[in-house]
């Protein structure tokens, strides 16, 4: 099994899942949503963002969810604020909320100028007109490392794709500017707001940022899901990087979530928490994360939305592994989604199926499951019985 890196998760469903729904949810329900989300075991919690309501009215009446929701120890939980302002009205806040300042001062640039125009109001120029200061900050603070990083690393809705060369020269020019100050650059953020990511594209930047900064040890994956590339884009990093490497992840429950700049809108979603975290637990990796109350929180934020959301752990259920949750041999058809809830509602949901065998199912294979063994005695396939037809091991 190969040795994954450390993981950090960070939950963004009540920021970037928010932020593109009706803005007339109510505050009971956001909190609602937010108490569930604390009782999961996530360690990290976007709760929100402080911007202008004027061009973000779903996020207007953040400072009544800050108050009036429940803090749970032991969780980090953050706001997104855009420039000072912002930062000043979370700091009235703090505590709960934690000021969050990347640990690292970090050179950053969009590759697709015109998305950085309508989703900021600057030029990618601009941006990097910025990187100076940035420098000089860290330098009068006597930071001893940084980071280097892109946003709409792989391409644009409105300019097309961007080879990972592209990329990379980009990041070896920010890289270059804080060599030339004798500040040791230790991360790189990849952003991906317009769901551009593929695996082929994600697994040979973060191999060729390695390959050429070995040094780098912290990478930040950003990525968006319109076109259901996200989890496959995670787990090619993954499979990169090493045990001495640490990967930051963000999702959002259901995978809810979008971008009114990008033409995408609510189709622009994010990975959903829990199929990411389930296929992380089947990794080996652990979360720390309870998925059936991840589940629960995904049919609320459905019953508020007043439809169904994009994931599918919270439609088909975890893989079932124990005795006790495997599926009842001689159950009817079962056809829609909410009958298939019975993974956690019980047989209830299926119950007036199609029953279409003239006499029980049995088996053998499940005979001896049920009794606590495997369905096969070893890797070679010792079956139940033995059958002349069968071909011999060995």
């Amino acid at each position: 099994m190969p040795d994954y890196p450390k993981v950090k998760y960070k939950e963004e469903g009540m920021r970037e899942g928010m932020q593109i729904e009706d803005a007339q949810i109510s505050i009971e329900d956001k909190v609602e949503l937010l108490d569930m989300l604390s009782e999961t075991g996530l360690q990290q919690i976007v709760v929100g963002s402080f911007v202008s309501p004027k061009w973000t009215p779903q996020m207007e009446r953040i400072d009544e969810i800050v108050t009036k929701f429940k803090p749970k120890p032991g969780v980090t939980y953050t706001a997104l604020a855009l420039n000072s302002r912002g930062v000043e009205r979370a700091k009235a806040y703090s505590p709960p909320l934690t000021i969050e300042r990347d640990a690292f001062p970090r050179l950053n640039v969009h590759m697709c100028d015109v998305f950085v125009r309508r989703n900021t109001n600057r030029t990618q120029m601009q941006e990097m007109e910025r990187w100076p200061q940035v420098i000089a900050q860290a330098q009068e603070l006597n930071i001893k490392e940084a980071g280097v990083g892109t946003n709409a690393s792989w391409g644009s809705n409105f300019m097309g794709e961007f080879p990972v060369d592209n990329l990379m020269t980009m990041l070896e020019r920010q890289h270059s500017m804080w060599d030339e100050v004798g500040i040791a650059v230790r991360s790189a953020s990849m952003g991906d707001p317009m769901s551009h990511c593929t695996p082929a594209k994600v697994e040979e930047s973060v191999y060729r940022v390695k390959e050429r900064w070995p040094e780098i040890n912290h990478i930040r994956l950003h990525l968006h899901n319109g076109r259901n590339m996200a989890i496959a884009s995670a787990y090619a990093a993954m499979r990169v990087l090493g045990p001495d490497d640490t990967l930051e992840l963000d999702g959002t429950i259901g995978g809810f979530g979008g971008c009114p700049y990008c033409g995408n809108g609510r189709s622009t979603g994010m990975a959903p928490t829990e199929d990411l975290l389930h296929m992380m637990e089947d990794m080996g990796i652990p979360t720390g994360v309870d998925i059936d109350k991840l589940i629960d929180c995904v049919w609320t934020a459905e019953r508020i939305m007043g439809r169904e959301l994009y994931g599918h752990v919270s439609k088909a259920g975890p893989r079932p592994k124990s005795v006790e949750s495997l599926y009842d041999i001689n159950m009817p058809f079962v056809e829609t989604t909410e009958s298939a809830k019975h993974f956690k509602k019980g047989p209830g949901t299926y119950e007036g199926g199609i029953y279409p065998y003239s006499e029980p199912i049995t088996s053998p294979y499940r005979d001896r499951v049920n009794a606590g063994g495997n369905a096969y005695d070893d890797a070679n396939g010792d079956f139940p019985w033995k059958q002349d037809w069968f071909p011999a091991k060995g």
